[in-house]
């Protein structure tokens, strides 16, 4: 049931984040960077940016159009994500170290001390501790059946921690996909923003009839806007998806020896 009540709350979170994240950069869009005071003239639409610092000015990220805000929305998904899957994993990896856990863990199934070993995992908490908890208390039911062979027991062990873990698992690399995703698209969406840029500032060219370096120089570096936010949202998202992978496969390591460690034990009683 709270597995239930946890993934319907987690669907609810993903249903809200993504469009609130594409409110407040909209919001953002048009009344921080859309600022009159940001534009000669106090002109968003036809006023240039006011030069108040040559590389960097809301003026001129608000030029870069329609496409600003979407690229806005996509590096506050990562941020909103990376924060959810921070602390996700870090009540996953429960209380302590991993590999000292699962030694303590050991040192007290070498011993015979199943009740002490039930309540270490109590303590920490994890997602390690929870596989292994549920090996051990399976251990503990099937270690006086008298009805049944040390294979059958061993089995029947190996059984409950394979789906204590599958209950784990997808809880690790949930909503990971999104920022995977977002890594994915935002650097192609950038560079949409940028072909659509450099398409009005030839067009306006065009028009004109003489070249005007002045204008087409402007132009483009106002397209250029969407390619550095595309290519600064794939990389902070490449980063955290490589950040959270790597502590999901320090966990999952220990759920597999923490099974390991309970049907080694089974198999070695007398």
């Amino acid at each position: 049931m709270s597995t239930r009540k946890s993934g319907k709350m987690s669907s609810l979170f993903v249903a809200l984040a993504i469009p609130v994240a594409l409110g407040i950069s909209i919001l953002f869009y048009m009344f921080v960077l859309g600022d009159p005071a940001n534009f000669e003239g106090g002109d968003p639409i036809k006023g240039h940016p006011v030069n108040i610092d040559p590389n960097h000015t809301f003026g001129l990220i608000h030029k870069g159009g329609f496409i600003v805000p979407i690229l806005i929305s996509i590096l506050l998904i990562v941020i909103i994500f990376s924060v959810e899957r921070y602390f996700t994993l870090g009540r996953a990896k429960g209380k302590g170290r991993i590999d000292e856990f699962l030694h303590n863990v050991r040192q007290l199934l070498a011993g015979d001390r199943v009740d002490e070993a039930i309540a270490a995992c109590d303590e920490q908490r994890g997602s390690v501790a929870n596989v292994m908890r549920s090996g051990l208390e399976k251990y503990q039911t099937v270690l006086n059946d008298g009805n049944l062979d040390k294979e059958t027991k061993i089995n029947t062990v190996k059984q409950e921690i394979e789906e204590a873990t599958a209950l784990e698992l997808p809880m690790l690399s949930k909503n990971l996909v999104i920022i995977s995703t977002c890594a994915s698209i935002s650097t192609l969406v950038g560079l949409i923003g940028t072909v659509l840029g450099m398409i009005r500032a030839f067009s306006a060219m065009a028009v004109a009839g003489t070249p005007d370096a002045t204008a087409l120089s402007t132009g483009i570096s106002e397209a250029l806007i969407n390619t550095a936010l595309g290519i600064t949202g794939s990389c902070i998202a490449i980063i955290m998806f490589n950040y959270f992978s790597t502590k999901i496969d320090g966990i999952t390591h220990g759920i597999d020896e923490a099974g390991f460690s309970v049907s080694q034990t089974l198999a070695n009683h007398k």
